[in-house]
């Protein structure tokens, strides 16, 4: 099936659009959800979550971009609404704090999608996951963070701050990367999988 005729079969509610739309497009969006998850049976909630609101809102989707990155906006959004009504994003950090940890910014490396890094941002703490997931990964600005976790914008900052800098020693740990002999120094880790 096309995009097009899934849209369209979308639209018409029909069964067969539809779950050729989850099939296409569940395995990326759960890759999402698992960002923001602490565990696979919060991902999977968050996912099917988001694949209802998809399905109910899909009259709203205008041609305008990617029908995908439509799709990933809405699983985004159910990610974080999904934190915010289960209490889950409550790790707050005074911008105070955060000032005193330096950071480079090319201290977190360029192997993102790796399966290793993953793990080890899923380790990070739920408020700073998210930001760090919604600055670093999807994009958005502190200001936009700030209103869609109903949080101040120096918040979204230092904890995005203070995710690098646990992200950084849980990697230096794990060692994924090494730590430098100079400020300066970065170096991945010689890993045989990268």
């Amino acid at each position: 099936m096309t995009e097009e005729a899934i849209l369209q079969g979308c639209l018409k509610n029909q069964p067969v659009a539809q779950q050729e739309l989850y099939s296409r497009y569940s395995p990326k969006m759960l890759a999402v959800c698992y960002r923001f998850a602490r565990n696979r049976e919060d991902a999977e909630d968050m996912l099917q979550e988001g694949f209802i609101r998809v399905f109910t809102q899909i009259h709203q989707f205008q041609n305008k971009g990617s029908f995908e990155g439509w799709i990933r906006r809405i699983i985004v959004h159910t990610c974080i609404n999904h934190l915010k009504k289960h209490k889950k994003f409550n790790d707050s950090v005074d911008i105070s704090q955060a000032q005193t940890v330096q950071i480079r910014e090319d201290s977190v490396p360029s192997i993102i999608q790796a399966k290793q890094v993953i793990e080890c941002i899923i380790m990070l703490p739920v408020g700073y996951r998210t930001v760090l997931n919604l600055f670093a990964i999807d994009g958005y600005t502190h200001r936009e963070i700030a209103t869609m976790l109903d949080i101040e914008e120096s918040t979204s900052r230092s904890q995005y701050t203070r995710a690098k800098a646990m992200l950084e020693q849980i990697l230096v740990q794990k060692k994924i990367i090494l730590r430098p002999q100079r400020q300066d120094e970065w170096v991945a880790a010689a890993h045989p999988r990268f």
